[in-house]
């Protein structure tokens, strides 16, 4: 049964929301329905949102793997935290006008350690 992996997933859940949330403001501002239209705003917008579609379901299915497999608490809530933490900073880092490139790095730091302790420890406990 999982039970510490929801604990990170609902939050990233809800930043991924927000960010859809913010792409559909951008295209009601700008009355683009399809593409970009060349709007700067639109465009963040979209890359921020497709950042976060980008890392957090395979790192998330991989903490899941590891939670399944028997990893202790305290190292699936590391896992989950460092992904949470890393698309939080990440995020609102990159919304910033002008960006706020420490937590870009930051964000992406913590969200790549996740991505690859999770990947280590399916490997790790498949054994």
């Amino acid at each position: 049964m999982l039970v510490i992996t929801p604990l990170y997933a609902a939050p990233i859940g809800l930043v991924f929301l927000a960010l859809s949330l913010n792409v559909i403001r951008q295209r009601f501002a700008h009355r683009v329905s399809v593409g970009d239209g060349g709007e700067t705003a639109l465009i963040k917008a979209m890359r921020a949102q497709s950042n976060c579609a980008e890392y957090a379901p395979l790192t998330l299915l991989l903490i899941v793997m590891a939670e399944l497999q028997g990893a202790p608490g305290w190292w699936i809530h590391l896992l989950g935290a460092a992904l949470l933490l890393g698309r939080l900073a990440h995020a609102y880092g990159f919304a910033r006008r002008p960006q706020i490139i420490l937590l870009r790095k930051t964000g992406m730091y913590l969200t790549f350690s996740a991505l690859l302790l999770a990947s280590v420890s399916g490997l790790a406990l498949a054994v």
